[in-house]
């Protein structure tokens, strides 16, 4: 018997999804499909359950297998040593987390010091103890004393060892154990902390001696205590004490700055040993009996269970802690890399500086640099003719600049302000132009990276900084995904999070974004498919490869030519790699269908720029003509349903995308009911209404245009024209627990706390929280200039 749980039901209780969901989605895990594609292409097994909940078991699936593991592993090793006894057997198969695993093998740990039960059990006192705890029958102690014995020599040790044995079954008991956290739930038991009095220097005029091997104080990291100052006498319950809060005291123990305990009430006591004494005392046990099980009980919980049951405790507030810190992380995350992109705009980019200068680049519309330079616009150049305003203002008006896109960095708001003054002034004459603040974080890790290098190889590392900057104004996503994801979102207590963790959940948000928002087979670059579903980086490469040696792809059934890429991955990837041959010409507001579109079933012919094909053998096993239907998010296994679909509407594959085929369907669905259509279609209704959608969007469709777009703006508000009641718009640009950073354009962001969030303007946007990069109306309530802190409300 490895363990009694059922892993199913377990997570079902978890993440509070009904049995059969839960099921559905372990084998769809288990058969090695991605997040990504399960949300998307398995609704009816997942009954349309969101990536988020997915993403929540596969995490709790992974967490109980380890745990399973461990178990196995813990009893193997104790079963090797001759100490597996049924109580412990029974007690880890029961264990449902790796904290209770870890503590019911410490005491068998090689060079642990065994346990006060373990000793006894080695003195021959189990069966006995047994007897007294479940048959109630009263020993004669003098029988059980070993005179050679210095454990066990008198009366007095003997009782003492079959105590320590009752006490540890009592301990370890599953109905007693759930009794107790029933208790627990139900009880008024808190966290408290207090700091921890520092010792008095010492007065003696005497040199310390360096110790050998250690670090001098003087040479540790500076912890400021004043941070941790609302916890030096802090007291909450359980129940409602926030991530936050849970994270900081973490920290706060950590430095030794505070002490930290868990407080349990008497009444827990008083319960838990009614339960015991009912459970193991028999109505007919003598007093000496009742007596010796009642001191047992006593004992247990004070020596083990309540210990235990602390740890637990703070074991469970942890994890929930750092969980909900992950989750804010990813939702920060994925909020910024779903910014609406800046099409069709060429990019002037601010990298700003003092005494360097502000590194400079210019990108073309298609994200091509134009040009780089350095300008001094926050210091003066020496031996400088003509003045770095006009410099700046001759390279907008020779690359028809529009945006001026500057980073957030060291300088962003004295380079802010030039720019604003220029603007207002009308410094650029009559080049319309406008400026945007871009969040930079990342930028120099990329400006260095191997990436940076092979995209830019003749460029300085201080360039291709600003080049970035520009880059994830046009399109966030494609840029961002060249950089590890914890050096892009904003966090909450991120740095004392596991590694593996923070890394697995957010490269996991990065695929879900790349492969909903969608990539052009034939446009995307290698960092960006390696990020679809089901690919990885050798894929990617193989795809790149071949698309620059046999010319662009005409289908998406041309992906299985591809050299390692199997049917397997092709189910995976598929339906979020699109061919959108031409699109780039495409009027969406056109009637008509352009030229540069290929009708269904004929075969593109190559730019000579594209190459020729060199392997017509192979080409031969795949169709190589155009499908329409690829420019969509269908699935290639549904392209049955959706012809038959496209068929019942009047239309036709090829004018799919175009605005006469969109109104088309949506005539027919004004008076299609989809439950009959999906019975018509003999196919599920998520699937049927999934293909609708994507029959509703047209080519140029981007799934970050309902997202929030950039803020810009043509002029600056300093701090010191803010006043009290003053409301401004403003973006959000952290998200945390205790509330939100909004960004005012002040160059300090303003913090909205939870408790001044009105709850109809959050009715409003659909959701119960703010999320990174909302646009919102706030009021300032509160103004200290010195220390540089604005609080707002909702206004």
């Amino acid at each position: 018997m490895e363990v009694t749980w059922d892993i199913i039901e377990l997570i079902s209780k978890e993440v509070d999804v009904p049995y059969t969901i839960t099921k559905n989605v372990v084998n769809l895990l288990d058969n090695d499909n991605t997040v990504p594609f399960i949300a998307r292409y398995r609704k009816e097994k997942t009954g349309n359950m969101e990536p988020e909940k997915i993403r929540q078991v596969k995490e709790v699936l992974s967490e109980f297998r380890t745990v399973k593991q461990r178990i196995v592993s813990v009893k193997e090793m104790i079963k090797k040593q001759g100490k597996l006894n049924k109580v412990l057997n029974e007690s880890l198969s029961e264990a449902v987390s790796l904290a209770e695993v870890e503590m019911l093998y410490a005491p068998y740990k090689p060079g642990s010091k065994r346990s006060l039960a373990e000793r006894a059990r080695e003195a021959g006192l189990e069966a006995p103890a047994e007897k007294i705890l479940n048959n109630n029958i009263e020993i004669d102690l003098t029988s059980l004393i070993q005179p050679s014995s210095a454990d066990y020599s008198t009366i007095s040790d003997v009782k003492k060892g079959l105590q320590h044995i009752i006490a540890d079954i009592i301990a370890k008991n599953t109905a007693a154990k759930e009794n107790l956290n029933s208790i627990c739930k139900k009880s008024y038991v808190t966290l408290e902390s207090t700091k921890i009095k520092k010792a008095a220097p010492s007065t003696s005029k005497k040199e310390p001696k360096a110790t050998k091997g250690k670090k001098n104080e003087t040479s540790k990291k500076f912890i400021d205590e004043n941070k941790f100052q609302h916890y030096f006498q802090f007291t909450c319950n359980i129940k409602t004490i926030k991530p936050h809060q849970i994270l900081a005291i973490n920290r706060g123990e950590t430095n030794k700055i505070l002490s930290v305990k868990i407080v349990i009430p008497e009444n827990v006591k008083r319960l838990y040993t009614i339960f015991c004494s009912q459970k193991w005392i028999r109505p007919n046990a003598t007093n000496p009996v009742r007596v010796l099980i009642e001191e047992c009980i006593s004992d247990a919980y004070d020596r083990l269970v309540a210990p235990q049951m602390s740890r637990q405790i703070r074991s469970d507030l942890t994890k929930n802690a750092e969980k909900a810190s992950i989750d804010v992380f990813c939702s920060n995350l994925k909020n910024r890399l779903l910014v609406s992109t800046v099409k069709h705009k060429v990019v002037l980019a601010l990298d700003p500086g003092f005494f360097h200068g502000c590194k400079l680049a210019v990108i073309s519309k298609t994200g091509n640099v134009l040009y780089t330079d350095i300008l001094y616009l926050n210091s003066s150049k020496p031996n400088s003719k003509v003045s770095e305003e006009e410099k700046l203002s001759g390279i907008i008006s020779k690359y028809s600049c529009e945006i001026i896109a500057i980073g957030n960095g060291t300088a962003c708001r004295e380079t802010e302000t030039k720019v604003a003054k220029l603007i207002k002034s009308k410094h650029f004459g009559g080049t319309k132009v406008c400026y945007c603040i871009v969040d930079e974080c990342g930028a120099s890790i990329y400006s260095v990276s191997p990436v940076a290098k092979e995209e830019l190889p003749d460029m300085d590392h201080s360039l291709r900084g600003a080049v970035s900057i520009a880059r994830r104004l046009q399109d966030p996503l494609a840029e961002l995904v060249k950089i590890e994801p914890k050096h892009i979102g904003v966090g909450m207590y991120q740095h004392d999070l596991s590694d593996k963790k923070l890394k697995d959940a957010l490269d996991c948000i990065v695929g879900e974004c790349v492969s909903f928002v969608g990539v052009d087979l034939n446009t995307c670059s290698e960092h960006l498919l390696r990020r679809v579903s089901g690919l990885n980086a050798t894929q990617a490469k193989n795809i790149i490869a071949w698309r620059n040696k046999e010319g662009k792809f005409n289908n998406r059934e041309q992906l299985k030519l591809i050299k390692g890429l199997g049917a397997k991955t092709f189910d995976q990837c598929a339906g979020f790699i699109r061919i959108i041959s031409g699109h780039q010409d495409t009027n969406e507001d056109s009637e008509e269908e352009p030229s540069s579109f290929p009708k269904a079933g004929s075969k593109r012919k190559a730019n000579p720029r594209e190459g020729t094909s060199k392997s017509k053998k192979v080409k031969l096993a795949v169709d190589s003509s155009v499908n329409p239907l690829d420019r969509t998010w269908i699935h290639p296994e549904s392209y049955h349903i959706a012809k038959k679909f496209i068929k019942k509407t009047g239309t036709v594959c090829d004018d799919i995308g175009f605005p006469t085929f969109i109104t088309k369907v949506k005539q027919f669905m004004k008076t299609t009911d989809i439950k009959k259509l999906a019975e018509e279609l003999n196919a599920g209704e998520p699937t049927v209404k999934l293909i609708v959608d994507g029959l509703l969007q047209s080519i140029n469709y981007d799934l970050r245009d309902g997202y929030e777009k950039p803020l810009f703006r043509t002029e600056i508000t300093t701090l010191n024209d803010l006043k009290l009641g003053q409301t401004l718009t403003g973006r959000v640009s952290n998200v945390t627990h205790f509330g939100a950073f909004v960004d005012i354009g002040v160059g300090i962001d303003g913090l909205l706390h939870i408790s001044k969030m009105r709850p109809e303007i959050l009715v409003q946007k659909n959701r119960t929280q703010l999320e990174l990069g909302d646009r919102i109306e706030v009021k300032i309530d509160s103004l200290e200039l010195k220390s540089s802190r604005i609080g707002l409300s909702l206004s």
